[in-house]
């Protein structure tokens, strides 16, 4: 019995079909596993390198290598404070000091309930409005002390739900439409372009070796 829902295994292959090779639905998939569970489990990463076609070494190796996609257990809220220069002047530091005190948790731990997962993140581009803090990868800017209880105490009430869904959702679109091009035509297409780039090579090396 394959790890995706029903549901997510229609999701995944539909996504698939966008591609013109199945294993460039690989980093899509391993998003789709994330939302279904929050993280990316063995299992998960064995059906992704089956329906891809790769291994699951290959699915591990791509997993690890984005800070987005996490192969560990997370808190059902990912919450992200940004200490790079911007928000750093503007107290990111205290912030986060602040933000292991009243969750008593330091970066990189889950809270006791399992709802937030707190981590420290280089920049991730609100710098106008620092210190700014992402959950679930959605930007919340301006926080303090007191901004940052208040969002936490929202989390947990289910208020932002609408606004912040479940961990690895990355769009709320999804694309119903497969390849619109014929994939004979992407290989012809393909195919004359190489033949394009190997005659360049060739014309380039002939006119060095004239010149020698």
């Amino acid at each position: 019995m394959g790890h995706f829902t029903p549901e997510n295994l229609a999701k995944a292959k539909n996504t698939i079909s966008v591609y013109p090779q199945a294993r460039s639905a690989l980093i899509p998939l391993c998003h789709l596993a994330q939302s279904q569970d929050g993280y990316l489990s063995e299992e998960a990463m064995v059906e992704i390198a089956e329906l891809v076609g790769v291994s699951p070494a290959e699915v591990r190796g791509t997993a690890s290598f984005y800070d987005m996609l996490h192969t560990e257990p997370v808190g059902k809220h990912l919450v992200s404070i940004c200490t790079n220069i911007a928000c750093m002047l503007a107290g990111a530091y205290e912030l986060l000091e602040h933000a292991t005190e009243s969750l008593g948790v330091h970066s990189g731990q889950t809270t006791s309930d399992g709802e937030i997962t707190l981590e420290e993140v280089e920049c991730i581009a609100a710098c106008d409005r620092a210190p700014c803090v992402s959950v679930n990868h959605r930007f919340f800017l301006d926080v303090d002390p007191d901004t940052f209880d208040q969002l936490m105490t929202d989390l947990r009430s289910g208020k932002h739900s609408s606004e912040v869904p479940s961990h690895g959702t990355l769009s709320r679109v999804e694309r119903s439409l497969g390849l619109a091009v014929p994939r004979e035509q992407v290989a012809e297409e393909r195919a004359a372009a190489d033949k394009a780039r190997a005659e360049r090579k060739a014309k380039a090396e002939a006119a060095g070796a004239d010149k020698k």
